[in-house]
């Protein structure tokens, strides 16, 4: 794109003109490029503009006072409509990366209140509900979750899921001790019972997925 824009540039330039409005043409027509194209709110892409923009204002840093007054005015003109892309780019690309935070917030929580109730755990995941008296209920609660939806969760659903396990068997360790050894044994049972899911069906959703990617190329 930036190369395409360059010969574009060249083509205008008169061989006439001073190096001074040679170049100030130059930005000028390429502050009108970007403007023209579909904006693509990424940072890379910005980035790439960027570079273009400051390889050609460089150049107009000891010139301005070369041009013609009316160049200058022109020239003053594409700076304040590239400053004013710039802010647009930078607002669109903030405001998609906000709502991809806010999605992925959603997800997480969605999936966390569906394990082990609305609102039960906090991002910190110290999981300070649970106690001695109601971990059975915990346990089962998250292992009869994940078996009822275990053939719908994506490879991102397991990876958070495997992160809560670690983080409620970390709780565990604390109560434990004061854990009914009735409850123990009912735990142990659910353990093994995640297990065997989570070893049929993680690496399953996985396979399904590369199998649908496959199916798609």
């Amino acid at each position: 794109m930036i190369a395409a824009l360059v010969v574009a540039s060249f083509t205008a330039c008169q061989p006439q003109e001073t190096e001074a409005s040679k170049n100030a043409k130059l930005l000028t027509i390429y502050v009108d490029s970007i403007q023209n194209l579909t904006p693509e709110y990424t940072n890379d892409n910005w980035a790439s503009l960027e570079a273009g923009y400051q390889e050609r204002i460089v150049l107009m840093e000891s010139e301005r006072e070369q041009l013609a007054e009316e160049e200058r005015a022109k020239l003053e003109e594409s700076i304040a409509k590239y400053d004013a892309l710039k802010a647009s780019y930078r607002e669109n690309i903030q405001l998609k990366e906000d709502a991809l935070t806010n999605a992925i917030g959603d997800y997480r929580t969605n999936l966390r209140n569906a394990l082990f109730g609305e609102g039960a755990i906090g991002n910190d995941m110290t999981f300070g509900y649970v106690t001695a008296a109601n971990l059975h209920d915990v346990y089962k609660k998250f292992v009869n979750t994940v078996d009822d939806n275990k053939n719908i969760y994506s490879r991102e659903d397991w990876d958070e899921i495997k992160v809560l396990w670690e983080a409620l068997g970390t709780r565990k360790n604390t109560v434990e001790k004061d854990v009914p050894s009735g409850d123990n044994t009912k735990i142990a049972g659910l353990k093994i019972k995640f297990g065997a899911i989570k070893g049929t069906h993680r690496g399953g959703t996985k396979g399904a997925e590369n199998e649908e990617a496959k199916d798609k190329s």
